[in-house]
């Protein structure tokens, strides 16, 4: 895991994906209470947006300040985990 204090940028860039995740998650809660008309591909568009943000905290939970400015591995990062189990 990252030390904030060991690699601050990286720890900021991390912690920016994940409070990204958190509002784009809750403006999507919120649309879909207010909006009847939310359709499945807005749906689909929106909350590929969130999964987007948590690979990239996930994958880069490790990363150094090098590798988090890396452009290549940010699309890398923005992938869906293999690395991780669904928990049930």
């Amino acid at each position: 895991m990252i030390d904030k204090r060991a690699d601050p940028v990286a720890w900021s860039i991390f912690m920016h994906e994940l409070e990204d995740a958190q509002e784009h998650l809750a403006s999507l809660c919120k649309e879909l209470n207010s909006n009847c008309d939310y359709s499945d591909i807005e749906f689909q568009i929106d909350i590929a947006h969130v999964y987007s943000h948590l690979n990239r905290a996930w994958h880069g939970r490790n990363a150094t300040e090098k590798q988090s400015d890396d452009d290549n591995l940010w699309n890398q990062w923005s992938q869906f985990p293999t690395d991780i189990e669904p928990l049930t």
